[in-house]
């Protein structure tokens, strides 16, 4: 089964038997089937909760340990993983810790706009710098960027776009394709009012770039400061990876044929097509079978032999990694068809509500994109491209950074990408600042 192009990997082939009408139920077979598990997953839990207790003497031998094991390990590799919490309670300001509270600034059908308040006894001497992380529309929640988010918040006002399900969001609320991405960053860009930076993480570089250029052919007051692309397709010509290399070599109709079905019963979005976030899973976990294999062979020893802290970081990692989100079939499809197979942005060809999407016209905001040395996602050059699109903004408020060493998830967590990117968009953002102040002052 495939999964999304983007920044997640390269989709296994469909076998050629399997009929493109097959997808119609797909989805409706695969709620029947986790549903059939119900009962085996009750019983296990039982099972596990029997050979823990202290009191069964079987629990403190290796077979009882065994059998709690097998038991936790089935349960986790059949139940459905929910939306991760963020987790995120404190944070440290000018050597302090002060607690953290997460509010909802903005909201439409299909995003909300998250507000990561830090609760200062007072007023810092001298604001800091208000970030728009734009999170990734691609498969998982927006809390796979939490390392993002808690690297920047000693240092900025954050604030995260939290995409929604699209099985959640009812047929009432219409359609949500590329152009309405772009509009609700257009929107909330607005909301914030100017003195913003804004930065995309992966695959939304498409869409904040078109943003940003619809905003300055308008001459919008609320353009952002500056606008920071990471690991983004803005050019999937260079340096094209196996990703972009199946976009070109199945068309948008493969896609279309093979990864939409309808949303069954009796989630809210009842009869909306969607790419299914099982699928997506499926594609994921296919790409290191191996690896996820082992992941949870060792699991079972952990359990076995009593490692609470190597099982604990187990259960850390897959809560997050499997737990996935439908995408709105137009807004996929979309994607795909308009930055993988066609290149409309670097071509001049995209558009936005039937009007040319012009780059060439950014000039008020700075540009930092950043790559990682060994990307297979989003390869070199991809994003450094965006530099060449906007043509007017000046050499000296623009940047362009290559960390060595890194692939995709290293552009945006990780321990180098706190080290050595997060300083080095720090000092960016504060360039574009000064540089916004003195254009002001003039």
């Amino acid at each position: 089964m495939p999964v999304v192009i983007g920044e997640f990997g390269r989709p296994p082939d469909m076998p050629a038997e399997v009929s493109p009408a097959l997808t119609t139920p797909m989805y409706w077979f695969y709620e029947m089937a986790h549903a059939s598990l119900n009962p085996a997953r009750a019983m296990s839990d039982a099972t596990k909760l029997a050979f823990k207790n202290p009191l069964n003497p079987w629990s403190h031998t290796e077979f009882g340990k065994s059998i709690a094991a097998a038991c936790e390990v089935f349960e986790r590799t059949t139940r459905r993983y929910g939306k991760p919490e963020w987790g995120l309670d404190d944070t440290e300001v000018n050597g302090m810790r002060v607690p953290i509270e997460i509010h909802n600034v903005w909201e439409k059908p299909f995003c909300r706009l998250l507000y990561f308040e830090r609760k200062l006894e007072r007023p810092l001497r001298h604001p800091q710098p208000r970030l728009l992380i734009v999170a990734p529309m691609s498969g998982h929640y927006a809390t796979l960027l939490r390392g993002t988010v808690e690297a920047f918040l000693p240092t900025h006002e954050v604030y995260i776009t939290d995409w929604a399900d699209a099985r959640m969001v009812p047929m009432a609320a219409g359609r949500f394709d590329l152009d309405d991405y772009v509009d609700y960053v257009i929107e909330m860009l607005q909301t914030l009012g100017g003195n913003v930076h804004v930065m995309a993480v992966c695959q939304p570089s498409v869409p904040v770039l078109t943003a940003v250029s619809v905003m300055e052919a308008n001459e919008d007051p609320f353009v952002p400061l500056s606008m920071t692309l990471m690991g983004g397709p803005i050019d999937t010509r260079r340096s094209p990876t196996a990703v972009n290399n199946l976009a070109a070599e199945k068309g948008i109709d493969w896609f279309r044929n093979h990864v939409i079905t309808k949303v069954p019963f009796p989630h809210p979005g009842f009869m909306r097509d969607v790419y299914p976030g099982f699928l997506q899973l499926n594609g994921f976990i296919s790409m290191n079978l191996d690896r996820h294999m082992d992941a949870h062979r060792n699991l079972f020893n952990h359990l076995v032999q009593g490692d609470g802290d190597l099982a604990d970081k187990h259960r850390e990692f897959y809560d997050e990694y499997l737990a996935v989100m439908d995408l709105t079939a137009e807004f996929y499809l979309q994607t795909v068809d308009l930055v993988f197979v066609k290149h409309a942005l670097p071509k001049g060809e995209m558009t936005h509500r039937g009007k040319l999407v012009e780059p060439s016209k950014v000039k008020r905001v700075a540009l930092m994109t950043v790559e990682g040395e060994n990307d297979d996602i989003s390869g070199l050059g991809q994003t450094e491209a965006t530099h060449g699109l906007c043509s007017s903004i000046p050499d000296n408020r623009r940047v362009h950074y290559v960390q060595k060493g890194v692939g995709h998830y290293g552009v945006f967590n990780g321990s180098r990408f706190r080290s050595e990117i997060v300083p080095r968009i720090c000092d960016f953002h504060a360039s574009s600042t000064s540089d916004t102040s003195a254009r002001a002052a003039e």
